[in-house]
Formats: structure tokens, sequence, C-alpha cells
């Protein structure tokens, strides 16, 4: 069973890079007009956000009493981005890599997924900060138009809500329960005249609502060790803006760090609200006509888009089917026994 997952994840890695084909090509295209030195140098800082992006589910870990090495999460993390690339389950694929790295070595998978909850809330509030201050360069420009207004109070809902459910599984896991469970009614109401079925099982909102407030039990009384997670999160966005200067030093366009802002803001704002997988096709959108309201032409735009995505989106994916691929040859013969064991029960 496990080999056939494996499969099915390569072929659709193998899928998602042959329909995107058009996007690689324009980026081989522009390779011959840049300069491969910031090119190199902007691949080095992407390599550091990676490494960062493991030290920050690191933090997260140790938050909740549990000891991982980085350089483990660094694969663990990678192939976690390459299934939610090219599997869209709104980050559930992501996490799956997490829960079932965490029963190998033998770890509580409800810790594991408070990890995954907040290192999705520090994300979204690190990104926050940087949104007010794209949403000022814009306001004092004159370029902040409706759309950019709707996707920002998407991403605050959003932000919101992931919030709301912690604080409600902080203070007591049955609250959470109610609330899941009641989040699952209403998608089973929604779904039921198409599929006929109960689409979620609301007795598992309550198990996993308890397994996220034990997890919670365990950061009361850290508020200081909580501070770190937010400044790792923080330190991404630092590590994106200079990726995305360096994408402007390749063609020697000038910016400011308005521009940089600005641009960062709103290409992350459709990484996170667009439906498609990591804002493939709406970034690349939304960043080239922000970019080309700030002053530049729409090409010089396009330009630096193209090389700011595939630094960020293409290289990344690589890493990361190359870490979901070394995961697998790395694991322990008895580990690898024991899942065949828990799939065959499971049928």
């Amino acid at each position: 069973m496990r080999k056939v997952f494996i499969m099915i994840i390569l072929i659709l890695g193998v899928m998602f890079v042959i329909l995107s084909f058009s996007e690689i090509k324009n980026i081989f295209k522009i390779l011959d007009h840049s300069d491969w030195r910031f090119w190199g140098m902007a691949f080095i800082f992407q390599l550091i956000w990676l490494y960062n992006l493991a030290t920050s589910y690191g933090v997260l870990y140790r938050l909740m009493g549990l000891k991982e090495d980085n350089r483990h999460l660094f694969w663990v993390a990678s192939a976690a981005n390459f299934i939610n690339v090219v599997a869209p389950s709104a980050g559930i694929g992501g996490m799956a890599v997490f829960l079932d790295d965490a029963k190998q070595r033998k770890q509580p998978t409800g810790r594991i997924t408070v990890v995954g909850v907040l290192f999705v809330v520090y994300d979204y509030f690190a990104f926050l900060c940087l949104l007010a201050l794209g949403w000022w360069v814009l306001i004092r420009r004159n370029n902040l138009n409706a759309g950019e207004i709707t996707a920002s109070f998407i991403m605050l809902g959003l932000a919101a809500g992931m919030t709301l459910m912690l604080y409600l599984g902080y203070k007591s896991g049955t609250r959470l329960g109610n609330a899941l469970a009641g989040m699952a009614r209403f998608i089973n109401r929604l779904f039921f005249p198409f599929i006929h079925r109960p689409y979620l099982n609301e007795e598992n909102a309550h198990h996993y609502a308890m397994e996220i407030s034990d997890g919670l039990s365990e950061i009361k009384g850290k508020r200081r060790e909580m501070i770190w997670p937010f400044l790792f999160a923080l330190n991404n966005k630092a590590l994106l803006l200079i990726i995305l200067a360096l994408s402007f030093l390749t063609f020697e366009i000038p910016f400011t760090i308005g521009t940089l802002i600005a641009g960062l803001s709103i290409g992350y704002l459709f990484v996170i609200v667009s439906p498609t997988p990591a804002g493939l096709g709406f970034v690349e959108g939304a960043l080239a006509i922000a970019l080309s309201t700030m002053g530049m032409s729409l090409g010089s735009a396009a330009l630096i888009t193209l090389t700011f995505r595939a630094v960020t989106f293409w290289f990344p994916l690589a890493v990361g089917a190359l870490a979901f691929r070394h995961l697998q040859l790395t694991r322990k013969p008895g580990e690898l026994v024991a899942s065949q064991d828990r799939d065959q029960a499971g049928k």
C-alpha cells in the first residue's frame, strides 16, 4: 500500500511539472539575459530559507516538549511542501508527512498536530506584519485596489479563525470539539446532496480536538519561549525580501525598499488565498501587475516575477521531491515492516 502511495505522489509530481511546462520554458529563456552571480546568491538564500523553515519547526517541537534534529526536519518540512503542491489538500497532505514521521519516531501525534497548527498561525501573523507595511506603501502610492483589499480580509479571516480555534483548544478540548463537530456538521449538510453520505466524521472531530487540547497544555507557562517561533517566521519573510531584491539585481532593474515590501506582500498574499497550489498562476499575475503599477514596464515586472518564482517555488519543489524520496529510502527495515503491518490492519 505504501509503495502505491509513493508511486502516486511521484506520478503527480511529474504530471504537475508537465502541466506547468510553459512557465518552466519561459524561465529557461530568461537565463541568457540575467546575471548568474545574483541567481546563485538567490538560490543560496533560498536554501537558508528552507533551513530556517526547519529551525522554525524545531523551535515549535521544543515548545511541545519534543526534541528533533533540525537536519531531519529539513527533509520532513521540504517533503511536506512538495506533497502540499502536487497533491493539494488544504495542508492536510503535508501534515500527514509530519504525522507519519512522528509515528516512526514514536512521538505523540497530538503534539505534532499542534506544531503544524502553530506554525501556520505564526506564519500568518508574521505575514500580517509585512502586509500592514505593504498596505502603507500602496496607500501612499495610491495603488491599493479592491482585489488586494478583498484578499487581505480573507487572509485576516483565516488568521482570526485559526487563532480562535487554538484559543478554544487551549481553554477546553470539549469546546474545541463542539466547534469542530459543528463545522463538520455544516460541511456534511453542504455535501450531502452530492455524495448522499456524511463527508466528515463528527466523532473524529471530538477526538482530534482532545489531541490538540492535550498538546496545547504543553505551552502553558511558556510565554517567553513562544516569542522565538514568531521571530523565525519574521526571518522567513526577511529572507524572501532579500531574494526578491536579488531578482531585481539579476536584470539590473532599480528598486526601492517600498517596492520590495509592497510586491512581496501582494505576491505572498495570493500564495495563501488563491485556490491553486502555492498560488500557481495567481501569484505570477498578481505580482507582475503589482510591480508594473509601481513604475516599471510590464516586461520587466514579468522577468522579475519569473525569476522570483523560479527560486522560491520551483527550486523548493525540486528539493521537496528529493526530500520525499530521501525519507522513504532512509527508513529502517523494521519501521517499513511495521508501517506495512499498520496498512494491512487498516484494510
